[in-house]
């Protein structure tokens, strides 16, 4: 009776192992819970199976297994259910110490937006691993075999200028302090006008370009600055004694007015209606000035320097009345004259002086005839008719 009870007992512990074993077989094959991801790295010093997975010094998952494939070592990680991570989040390996094991963390942290979703991969471009102590002495190394005996410092160069150096620096530390802070208010004050500064390059561009197009202007005007320039280098003598009787001219000047403000202000006054009415007719002066030249011109082509006179001829189809003077303009052009020949009357017989009592006697053939009463006995022949 014991046998067969022990039997069911048997029976149920072994079939208890079986699941167990086959869920043991599950999650060995499947892994445990949580996402899994993968990153790929150029090397993992110091990160083995099993080390943390992180963000922001948190652990939030393990690394399961380190792998070098090819130049690169692609690392698979188990990142724990729950955990948000943005869907372009980077993996960075980091040191806490020179000797401590390494971990991977994930990084930003999650704030907003997609997540990172299972099985996911994070390529080489959004990984970084951190800089080997051995590379570090090494290019320590290099750098102290190119400053030193061997490289720059060959001939004591190095060696001056850090003596140089110490000398000009010596008791201005403060005074360096002050730059440094300074110049980082003014880096601060450029990047908060970023905008503005990259508008003042753009047109400083434009400028440079307009000038490299126009090379030939400005070096035909860069000379002749300097043919300007070495003249009055040349009579910077006359040049500063007439700077000289301008400061004293100005000076009376300004004496001049301090003593006569009243009078100036006054004379202004009263200059102020008769500028008014140059404004006003200003057209009019444009006309003027315009026409002034011509009628010189034309003035100084009709006088007749060997007459004295000035000769002009009028035309009557460009004469016409004012219609604000006589109501309406004259007809233009004008009529046509009467070309017709007038007749002449008949001449009379000449009386006989010595027999008409009523006519003058013939003058005298060898006097002058009297003068015309019409006429100036002064006056020049070939000027009779003729305007002065």
């Amino acid at each position: 009776m014991r046998k067969r009870a022990r039997r069911p007992v048997a029976l149920g512990l072994a079939l208890v192992v079986a699941v167990g074993g086959a869920t043991a077989g599950a999650l060995a094959v499947t892994g445990s819970g949580g996402r899994h991801i993968t990153a790929w790295f150029d090397h993992t010093v110091g990160v083995y199976a099993g080390s943390d997975l992180r963000i922001l010094g948190v652990k939030v998952g393990t690394v399961d297994e380190v792998r070098p494939e090819g130049s690169r070592v692609r690392v698979t990680m188990t990142l724990d259910d729950g955990i948000p991570v943005p869907a372009d989040a980077g993996a960075v390996v980091v040191a806490p110490s020179v000797v401590a094991d390494r971990y991977v963390q994930l990084t930003p942290a999650y704030t907003a937006g997609p997540r990172l979703a299972d099985h996911a991969v994070i390529p080489a471009e959004r990984t970084a691993t951190p800089v080997e102590v051995d590379q570090l002495y090494r290019s320590i190394t290099e750098l102290s075999d190119a400053l030193g005996p061997n490289g720059a410092n060959a001939t004591g160069s190095l060696s001056r200028l850090l003596d140089t150096g110490a000398q000009n620096l010596a008791g201005n530390g403060k005074a360096i302090g002050d730059t440094i802070d300074q110049l980082g208010q003014a880096t601060r004050t450029l990047s908060g006008h970023s905008d503005d500064l990259f508008a003042t390059l753009a047109a400083l561009q434009s400028f440079t370009t307009m000038l490299k197009e126009n090379d030939g202007k400005v070096r035909s005007a860069t000379e002749e600055l300097s043919t300007v320039t070495g003249f009055l280098a040349a009579d910077r003598q006359d040049l500063g004694a007439a700077l000289d009787q301008l400061a004293t001219a100005l000076g009376q000047v300004k004496s001049f007015i301090e003593d006569n403000r009243s009078r100036l202000r006054s004379t202004v006054d009263r200059l102020v209606p008769i500028t008014q009415s140059l404004v006003d007719q200003r057209a009019s002066l444009a006309e003027l000035l315009d026409t002034a030249p011509l009628a010189a011109d034309n003035l100084l082509a009709a006088y007749d320097p060997a007459r004295r006179t000035i000769d002009g001829r009028a035309d009557l189809n460009e004469i016409s009345a004012d219609a604000r003077a006589v109501g309406t303009p004259l007809p233009l052009p004008l009529p046509p004259v009467d070309t017709t020949p007038t007749p002449v009357p008949t001449a009379s017989p000449t009386p006989d002086p010595t027999t008409d009592p009523g006519t003058d006697p013939p003058p005298d053939p060898g006097t002058d005839p009297p003068p015309d009463p019409g006429t100036d006995p002064t006056a020049d022949p070939g000027s009779q008719g003729v305007a002065r």
